[in-house]
């Protein structure tokens, strides 16, 4: 609620800046037209005045003062309460000072061009949040749930975890939850980044905003509306901005001190010019308005955030979360990634890597084992339904009775009129099962292993693997051209964890390791190469991820990621790491050129605005709007960064 008053707030801010823009464009029409046809129009008397104006003199005028009142009792408020010179105060005091001078044309354009830079820096980050929070407008507002055997359809924010949805062809799911009947393609296209359709079956995890292609399924919904996947995206990229980078903290003192500062020195130039130098006192009030514009501090404490902003939302659209602008800078300095093996270079689940068999073929092995597994939640189980159903065999079509899961052992059932064993050997010596070529089924040391038994005769063994990622060669490839140390980090056996590391192009690998022995090396890491990137999958390695400088959990554990790491990939590709380290080093040059070009213009504008050479107007347009809109100009250079790597 308070982050949709605040988006709400924000719009309003938009619609409010155009409509004075307008208004002042309006009045100059008017003037110039009661000028043109009428000679400015009848005198006018000024409230409280001898002063008497032209109807088109009386409406500018009056046109300033409303508009310098309203922004300057902003203004006003924010000195009274935070103790700051506000962007609104500096503008009002320009615009009345003009128009004590009688420039009228000045003041107006001062407004003007300060109305129209207000309203297209609220644009731009409303356009930012939204490209975030269009996400959430994908979601279903009403859902069918089956109750008592019939749909009833509700609104989505009535529908309490417990509840089974039904979601037919072509909807996108509104809840997260679990299947628990039928099977589907989904596009997670919304939610992930994920280009290619996924399958999903009984026990498979759906997330809101996926759409569903060309299944009916049932799901059990397990989060509410607030804490599905999709919210805590749009919550995590909104509360990102309020996390500050350092450059930010060092901006916001700089402000504190800058807008003081040359206050006072306009105050000497109003005070002493004319008595040192000479010349009329109107001329040096003017020239003291050219540097209270020059103090607004617009063109820090909007571009810098509003860069480092830019980044998380062009990530976020990536496939990235980052959970503040402090790990955007962290990220740009980190020089060394380590990386887990499960569930971070590889896919974290088991697949099979070979079938071994005797006096049968492979197909009518996976086949039976398939049919008996098809009805067990196991990974094992999957990953041989998953083969199976890949190779095109019909398991549906066999006759499965009797099925009997062993917890820890393995599935016993008959197909057909053969009964059939899945699993250990311990299973199969409990059923004193045979083998009389032993010698063909050797186990793989390195990697799990199962047996398959018809009629008590082993006959197979199925070795399984965990793949490594598709994109993790490519990945650290990339790390390496960007001169990264890059160092595996896992718990697994030193002969896998090798042959992983070879295969991707890792030289260094730490195996058979605790969670405190990462600690270790994490430590030891920093001492070597400053600020260090630790990635992994958010179960086992929260502790690591908590202790780097800057820790990247994989999106499938975006539950224990979100309060331990500062970087969640949503999307599960391992090239979002070197996309997040060339974003990050271009966001941290962009803000840095930005406040470099910005102090420089502004000093170079004071030393030409005190001699007397450059107009008020050409100080607004140039000193605070012209390098507050040439910065959020430079800062769309960060749309291109990865365009031809990724």
């Amino acid at each position: 609620m308070h982050e949709g008053c605040r988006h709400g707030s924000m719009r309003f801010e938009g619609v409010f800046w155009i409509t004075i823009f307008a208004s002042l464009m309006l009045t100059v029409v008017l003037a110039e037209v009661l000028e043109l046809f009428i000679g400015g129009g009848p005198l006018v008397s000024i409230p409280f005045s001898s002063i008497n104006l032209p109807l088109n003199q009386f409406i500018t005028c009056l046109m300033i003062v409303l508009v310098s009142f309203y922004i300057g009792l902003m203004g006003l408020k924010e000195l009274v309460y935070d103790g700051k010179f506000s962007v609104e105060f500096l503008m009002a005091m320009a615009a009345i000072g003009a128009l004590y001078l009688g420039l009228f044309l000045e003041a107006i354009i001062v407004l003007t061009l300060y109305s129209l830079s207000e309203f297209l820096e609220s644009y731009i980050e409303d356009k930012a949040r939204g490209a975030i929070k269009s996400i959430s407008s994908l979601i279903p507002d009403k859902v069918r749930v089956i109750s008592n055997g019939s749909e009833i359809y509700m609104d989505v924010k009535s529908v309490l975890p417990g509840m089974v949805i039904l979601v037919k062809p072509g909807e996108r799911v509104a809840l997260d939850g679990v299947v628990i009947e039928g099977s589907s393609l989904i596009d997670l296209s919304l939610v992930t980044g994920e280009s290619n359709p996924v399958s999903v079956d009984f026990g498979d995890r759906v997330y809101a905003g996926a759409l569903n292609i060309d299944g009916v399924i049932k799901v059990l919904v397990d989060k509410s509306v607030e804490e599905t996947l999709v919210s805590r995206i749009v919550k995590l990229v909104m509360d990102a901005r309020w996390r500050k980078a350092s450059i930010n903290r060092f901006i916001d003192s700089f402000s504190k001190y800058y807008v003081p500062l040359i206050i006072f020195l306009a105050f000497l130039v109003m005070m002493f010019g004319p008595i040192s130098i000479g010349g009329p006192l109107e001329s040096w009030i003017y020239r003291s308005l050219i540097l209270i514009v020059l103090s607004c501090p617009s063109a820090f404490i909007i571009s810098i955030p509003a860069t480092i902003f830019t980044a998380i939302t062009f990530a976020a659209k990536r496939g990235a979360i980052i959970k503040g602008g402090v790990y955007v800078e962290n990220l740009s300095k980190v020089r060394a990634v380590l990386l887990d093996k499960t569930g971070t270079l590889t896919y974290g689940f088991p697949s099979i890597h070979n079938i071994k068999v005797v006096d049968e073929s492979s197909d009518k092995i996976l086949m039976y084992a398939a049919s008996v597994e098809r009805f067990s939640n196991h990974p094992i189980a999957k990953a041989i339904v998953d083969r199976a159903m890949a190779k095109g065999l019909d398991i549906n079509k066999l006759n499965v009775r009797d099925l009997k899961e062993i917890p820890g052992m393995g599935v016993v059932g008959y197909v057909e009129s053969d009964e059939v064993l899945v699993g250990s050997m311990n299973l199969m010596e409990q059923y004193s099962c045979r083998c009389d070529n032993m010698a063909g089924l050797l186990i793989d040391d390195d990697h799990t292993s199962i047996y398959v038994a018809i009629n008590r005769n082993i006959k197979a063994s199925i070795c399984f693997v965990d793949e490594i990622r598709n994109d993790a060669v490519k990945a650290i490839d990339i790390l390496k051209r960007l001169g990264m140390k890059i160092v595996l980090l896992t718990g697994d056996k030193g002969g896998v964890a090798t042959k992983v590391a070879e295969t991707v192009g890792i030289d260094e690998v730490h195996y058979e390791l605790l969670p405190e022995d990462k600690l270790k090396i994490i430590m030891k890491m920093k001492s070597m190469y400053g600020f260090v990137s630790m990635v992994g999958d958010g179960v086992n390695d929260a502790p690591a991820l908590a202790a780097s400088d800057v820790g990247i959990a994989m999106g499938r554990s975006v539950d224990l990621a979100s309060e331990s790491a500062d970087v969640i990939l949503v999307k599960n590709s391992l090239t979002l790491i070197p996309y997040l380290i060339l974003l990050s080093r271009k966001t941290m040059k962009i803000a840095k050129q930005n406040m470099i070009f910005a102090v420089g213009v502004k000093l170079a504008l004071a030393v030409l605005g005190v001699g007397g050479l450059i107009p008020l107007w050409f100080a607004v347009a140039v000193g605070d709007d012209g390098i507050t809109l040439l910065t959020l100009l430079n800062i769309l250079r960060i749309i291109k960064v990865g365009s031809r790597d990724f």
